[in-house]
């Protein structure tokens, strides 16, 4: 069993003014030495929890009371037999100690005479590749693990891609379990070459590559008798000297996460320096209006500030009433550039696919805007970092794509700005996060192109068709009687005078959708395009009836939020899928239970009914002059 350590962190207790003073000492002298954030990432069992374990029992960086505690659950959980197991220092949750494996990203603190350090051990798993990536997203080096035995794993080669796309530069390729491979300095050095080889276009800065055991505590701490062919560093050698370089920023930026209005004489906008500085007196800008102000006063639970850095959480206060809320980014003299559509690396981590079209909520540092992914450009091989091409996003994908959004935001590449140039996409209905993107560059016809006032406004139309514009959306399964119901509606709207077209979903892919199959993502594109025209017609103040089966909830909610809500009317035609299948008018149904048409909605493909419609009709049960009826009082017309 390795040897136990004695020592206690911060020295020994001892009472009153003594015990203050050595505390005082020991933060004086952690906040004149260096932090480094690093993460151990690579594939599943290649020993990342066991490595940082082996760091903090051979820094002698543990109390007594988890030494005691450690040798007690490695009985329980521990693979090592009658060695201390040292991957449960880290492995904190029931599961994870259950199954040997990391789920959770865990962070450790230790430190030495020479540097303090946060390490994130991340899981290799495949499926928590969304971990990974948040411990990776304020990481300044890496310690990517290889198994000596199995060499270059997929995830291996995933998790070195992703440490290059979070703009991790330095690396330091840990070769562990070489006790496996009798410390074979060829094995050590084809793993050697196969990741050099793959790594070459990932624009790594360094890389440092360690043979070691961290079960065994070969080359961690202190240089192995075994490895006598090798003559680098050891890896806390390596944590110890490495020098992260991150290019600086001298532009102030600061994104507004709360407005503060305690009392009348008090107006002040709380946040964390993103980048640069800022100084009482200093003029600062409001990204989104143009509008500017100066510094008034910079305040802190500690007291007021003549200056405050990046990193500093503050409250300013300004010189006079300007519009700043929640979502805005204060910039100095240096004005932050704005987009509304751009080109990202997408990783996407969710089960139900990415489709282009859909919408889903961006959230970008402080700012939320509604967000559509327009296209996929290609997508990434994890294997040989060949671009593929790519219809769907699937979970951990990892692709090219172009968004845009509802409003222009302020933005940056990743490359200058984690800050700036990192999102998350969020799932509009069940508010999960489904991807994390970092921007590349913006699309110059973002720039170029401007929205044109016109003189003659929707209200000047609706004026003259003596009614307002409306989009009345008729969703239901195919069969359920929505293009008869439409049909019915419109004659005895035009019997009124009023002014109506009718966008069937037929007609429409006959010609504007003519390209457009029946896969989902052709199904959402087919809906936007729709909802495009509803609303450019809705805008000419006509009563616009739409008759289509539009399956998902979330490209209807995209519909009635492009259109507004005030203009929208949702009508379910709830007929059931018996009876809809019973009637089959235009033989879909056979079709679809012969597997001749596989994405047949309600049979191959989901059916998403609406959750609170306007109207509701089962036209087996109600009669088509009754409905409309009941459709012309939900209109008031």
């Amino acid at each position: 069993m390795p040897r136990k350590s004695t020592s206690k962190k911060i020295g020994t207790p001892v009472n009153g003014a003594a015990t203050i003073q050595s505390l005082e000492k020991f933060l004086d002298h952690q906040r004149e030495i260096g932090l480094l954030r690093f993460i151990t990432c690579g594939s599943v069992d290649d020993g990342k929890s066991t490595l940082i374990g082996r760091l903090l029992w051979e820094s002698h960086l543990l109390f007594e009371d988890q030494i005691a505690t450690l040798e007690k659950e490695s009985h329980k959980y521990g693979t090592q037999g009658e060695e201390i197991d040292f991957a449960l220092l880290v492995d904190g949750l029931a599961a994870e100690r259950e199954q040997g494996i990391t789920i959770d990203v865990a962070y450790r603190f230790f430190s030495t005479d020479k540097r303090k350090f946060i390490v994130a051990d991340t899981p290799g798993h495949e499926q928590y590749t969304r971990n990974m990536i948040t411990g990776a997203s304020t990481a300044d080096a890496a310690v990517l693990l290889v198994d000596a035995r199995a060499g270059m794993l997929v995830q291996t080669r995933r998790h070195a891609y992703l440490v290059s796309l979070m703009g991790i530069r330095d690396v330091a390729l840990a070769v562990n379990k070489m006790d496996t491979v009798a410390f074979d300095r060829a094995a050590f050095e084809k793993i050697v070459s196969d990741f050099e080889t793959f790594a070459k276009p990932l624009g790594l800065r360094s890389i440092t590559a360690i043979p070691m055991s961290a079960l065994k505590g070969d080359n961690i701490i202190e240089r192995s008798r075994n490895t006598r062919w090798y003559n680098g560093p050891t890896l806390m050698g390596w944590l110890e000297t490495v020098q992260t370089k991150h290019e600086s920023l001298s532009r102030f930026c600061f994104p507004v996460q709360l407005a503060l209005r305690p009392d009348a004489k008090f107006r002040g906008f709380a946040g964390t320096i993103a980048e640069g500085h800022v100084e009482q007196g200093d003029t600062i800008r409001v990204t989104a209006s143009g509008e500017s102000a100066r510094v008034k006063s910079i305040v802190t639970m500690d007291g007021l500030l003549k200056r405050a850095d990046a990193g500093q959480a503050v409250t300013l206060t300004l010189d006079r009433e300007v519009d700043v809320s929640r979502g805005d980014i204060l910039s100095c003299s240096q004005a932050i550039e704005t987009t509304d559509q751009f080109e990202a690396t997408i990783v996407w981590m969710h089960q139900d696919p990415g489709l282009v079209g859909r919408g889903y909520v961006l959230k970008l540092s402080t700012q939320n805007a509604p967000v559509t992914l327009t296209a996929i450009k290609h997508g990434v091989n994890v294997n040989t970092l060949a671009h593929e091409p790519r219809t769907t996003l699937a979970l951990n994908d990892i692709s090219v794509c172009t968004l845009s959004t509802s409003k222009p935001i302020a933005f940056d590449t990743y490359e200058r700005s984690r800050e700036l140039g990192s999102f998350i996409l969020i799932d509009r209905f069940t508010h999960a996060t489904v991807a994390v993107g970092m921007i590349r560059h913006c699309l110059r016809r973002g720039q170029n192109v401007h929205k044109q006032a016109l003189t003659i406004t929707r209200q000047d139309r609706e004026r003259m068709n003596g009614h307002p514009g409306r989009v009345v959306w008729f969703t239901g399964l195919s069969g359920s009687g929505k293009s008869t119901i439409v049909n019915a509606l419109e004659i005895a709207l035009h019997e009124r005078g009023k002014h109506t077209f009718i966008l069937d979903g037929d007609n429409i892919r006959q010609g504007l959708n003519k390209n457009l199959g029946f896969t989902d993502a052709d199904r959402v594109e087919n809906i936007r395009r729709v909802a495009e025209v509803a609303k450019l017609m809705s805008d000419a103040g006509l009563i616009v009836l739409t008759s289509f089966i539009s399956p998902f909830k979330a490209e209807r909610e995209m519909a009635r939020e492009l259109i507004g809500a005030d203009r929208f009317v949702e009508v379910h035609v709830s007929t059931s899928l018996q009876e809809c299948e019973k009637r089959d008018v235009k033989g879909l149904y056979r079709k679809a239970r012969a597997g001749q048409l596989p994405n047949l909605s309600g049979i191959g493909s989901p059916y998403e009914p609406p959750t609170a419609p306007q109207a509701t009709i089962d036209s087996a049960a109600t009669s088509v002059p009754k409905a409309v009826k009941q459709l012309l009082a939900l209109l008031e017309i």
